[in-house]
């Protein structure tokens, strides 16, 4: 059955309604304050998780940048100093996970290095993601893995055969695939969106999903007609912030209107089974004037 088991009693594949993920990744710009605001409109919005990002700068950024200089909002620094600005230590981290608690919603990270999973797990997080650009660090797979945690991995800027060779590699048990295109913002032309039938014919045990990059709501939507188990948007309180993901993000009543038309078209979609309804019978009277013999 495809489904996973992301705590107890709730589930994310076919016959659950679709799990929808605002990414707030560092769209918080280092800001607490910034966050629990993002939380509060995510609650607000009817969303069942946000998603943060968890980065060891010394690890994740090649050493000829570390002293590159740049202007933030907190003046201008190297490169290495602003990636420590924008990641969250223990006790951010710690007050995020009792806040998410206390408003009910569920939060997990992407994480891009080894000792960031060993960071995150003691939180307890739901799942893990892992994000495009790690679909191929077979060792940080295997590092998130062995958590037991259910695993989300992202497929942007990758080929059939590299999907393939990480599915056999970890294996399907607690998998969730999500399509993607790395490219902020990305195309319609480029979203390739069939991919989502794709993945459910070649993974039928795997919940398939949806991480999208693109600007406007409409294909994001589609994607649940198109079989997606889950859907995961980048998340903002206003496009136009400093940062480098605020403008392929949602703002706050972007994902109201996202999570209500998601609602509505899980109820239009039915069951699939042809029947005649109670509203129907009264337009049958009015407006038939031909009827079939029994």
């Amino acid at each position: 059955m495809r489904r996973v088991e992301i705590r107890g009693n709730r589930f994310v594949g076919d016959g659950y309604p679709t799990y929808v993920i605002a990414e707030i990744g560092i769209n918080h710009n280092g800001s607490v304050e910034v966050t629990k605001k993002l939380i509060d409109a995510a609650v607000k919005a009817g969303c069942d998780a946000v998603k943060f990002q968890k980065r060891t700068p010394e690890i994740c950024v090649p050493r000829d940048q570390w002293d590159k200089e740049r202007d933030t909002p907190w003046g201008r620094m190297t490169y290495i100093q602003y990636k420590h600005k924008i990641e969250f230590g223990e006790a951010e981290y710690r007050e995020i996970d009792e806040y998410c608690r206390e408003q009910g919603i569920d939060w997990f990270a992407s994480c891009w290095d080894e000792p960031s999973v060993d960071f995150i797990e003691q939180f307890n997080p739901v799942m893990y993601k892992m994000a495009s650009a790690s679909l191929t660090d077979l060792p940080l797979l295997e590092k998130v893995r062995s958590t037991g945690k259910p695993i989300m991995i992202s497929t942007g800027m990758s080929t059939m055969d590299e999907i393939a060779r990480v599915v056999k590699h970890i294996g399907t048990e607690n998998l969730m695939i999500a399509h993607s295109t790395s490219a902020y913002p990305c195309e319609p032309q480029e979203l390739n969106l069939r991919m989502i039938a794709t993945l459910r014919g070649l993974y039928p045990d795997c919940p398939i999903g949806y991480s999208g990059h693109e600007t406007g709501l409409a294909t994001t939507e589609a994607t649940v007609a198109l079989g997606a188990n889950f859907v995961e948007r980048h998340f903002t309180l206003d496009r136009a912030m400093w940062g480098t993901d605020h403008a392929a993000s949602v703002e706050p009543e972007g994902m109201n209107r996202l999570v209500r038309n998601i609602r509505d078209i899980e109820t239009a979609l039915g069951d699939g089974v042809k029947k005649v309804y109670d509203s129907e019978k009264e337009p049958i009277k009015r407006l038939r004037r031909v009827f079939l013999p029994e």
